[in-house]
């Protein structure tokens, strides 16, 4: 399938939109209402420092919802508004945070049912409208939709279109596309359903594994099962590694997806030789600005000698996952949380480990002065942060008195 000549096709039909329905204002205002918070302006005018008894919060200087995010949210709520009466559905959550897809749910948006893993679209009716999430959507889904002669609302995030952009170039010069990400993750799916041939590696580890292929060659029987879910269909490790170019799942880790392509660039650089690169190697950033300036502002974060950090973002939101994953790798105590009632006192938080598994911290809010660092994903509104912060200040408060 030309996946560029049909998004082409799909982006010039009466029944897609891209760029709202011209309730910009309405919608503001009430996004305003219901996800910002004037105790997190407070505290950005404060210098992102505020103290109350003896705890002082320290807020990451860049965090919560980002513009591509932002936008998505408001023009789902612009499309519940242009229609009122019409059945809405939305290929995935909007964005991974639970507060916003429960907003979206009250106002009657409906998801996809999955059955066994694969969406149910046999549900979606011809004249309906679906939404599809910052995210995006795979060629597949966009293609189903537009045969049923739904009304689709395209809130696909930029950055993910630009990185779509990214392995068409790299479909077009017959090179591997390289995809640093997350197999199952939504972005993932939908990228790499635009590539020709792809491969995902989910870090260094799978990707030193790749490059020793690359230089060495190996089992190829073991290297197909060890990536039997990440690679395109009928994929040749031993003549689909020859050419490649680098691509990334947007909320991945800004660093690491650097050292990949550098060692991807050095490795075919040591294989063919440095004036025959450009055949064999491709790198285009694409690498979020979003996401880079919030994992640049929790690097700066821990080094200021907070006692704790708490991250906040859904628990399916990868860019959250890497801002833990930063306050991990130095050994701040730090707890994952997705909503204010994960904190159930000031002897017990529940929260999300690395490994995904939810588990029951005692004794986590230290006795006496403490300076707490507080950060969110990119998905997280500033309301569900004031909620958190408020908790703390409040258990801190009341232990005071006792």
């Amino acid at each position: 399938m030309d996946t560029k000549a049909f998004k082409r096709s799909l982006q010039h039909s009466d029944n897609y939109n891209r760029k709202g329905f011209g309730h910009q204002a309405e919608v503001a205002t009430q996004l305003e209402s219901e996800f910002q918070s004037n105790l997190i302006q407070e505290i950005r005018d404060r210098n992102y420092t505020i103290r109350r008894g003896n705890v002082t919060i320290q807020l990451a200087q860049a965090f919560g919802f980002c513009w591509g995010v932002e936008r998505a949210v408001a023009m789902a709520y612009e499309t519940r508004q242009h229609f009122p009466t019409e059945r809405i559905w939305i290929t995935n959550e909007i964005i991974h945070n639970p507060s916003v897809n429960k907003r979206m749910q009250e106002m009657q948006v409906e998801f996809i049912p999955v059955i066994d893993k694969v969406k149910d679209f046999s549900v979606v009716n011809s004249g309906d409208v679906v939404i599809l999430p910052a995210f995006g959507a795979s060629v597949q889904e966009m293609q189903i939709l537009h045969d049923k002669g739904c009304q689709i609302v395209d809130t696909t995030c930029p950055w993910v279109s630009k990185v779509w952009n990214t392995v068409e170039k790299h479909k077009k010069g017959d090179y591997t596309s390289i995809i640093h990400g997350k197999y199952k993750h939504e972005e993932t799916v939908a990228t790499s359903s635009f590539a020709g041939k792809y491969l995902i590696v989910l870090n260094l580890k799978e990707a030193e594994y790749v490059i020793n292929y690359i230089l060495n060659g190996g089992d190829r029987e073991e290297f197909l099962a060890k990536f039997s879910q990440a690679c395109s269909a009928g994929f040749d490790p031993d003549q689909d590694l020859q050419r490649v170019g680098i691509a990334n799942q947007t909320t991945m880790l800004k660093g690491e997806t650097e050292q990949i392509g550098k060692m991807l660039e050095h490795t075919m650089m040591k294989k063919y030789r440095p004036a025959e690169l450009n055949q064999h190697f491709q790198n285009f950033n694409t690498i979020c600005d979003a996401t880079q300036e919030r994992q640049d502002a929790m690097l700066e974060l821990v080094e200021e000698n907070v006692d704790l950090i708490i991250v906040i973002g859904g628990f399916n939101s990868s860019n959250t996952t890497q801002l833990q994953q930063i306050a991990f790798d130095r050994g701040i105590p730090s707890y994952h949380i997705d909503s204010v009632e994960r904190i159930q006192s000031i002897n017990s938080i529940e929260h999300r480990q690395l490994t995904g598994e939810l588990v029951i911290t005692e004794n986590w809010l230290p006795d006496g002065e403490i300076k707490v660092g507080v950060t969110s994903g990119a998905s997280t509104p500033d309301k569900v942060v004031e909620d958190i912060i408020e908790k703390i200040f409040a258990l801190k408060a009341t232990a005071a008195l006792v």
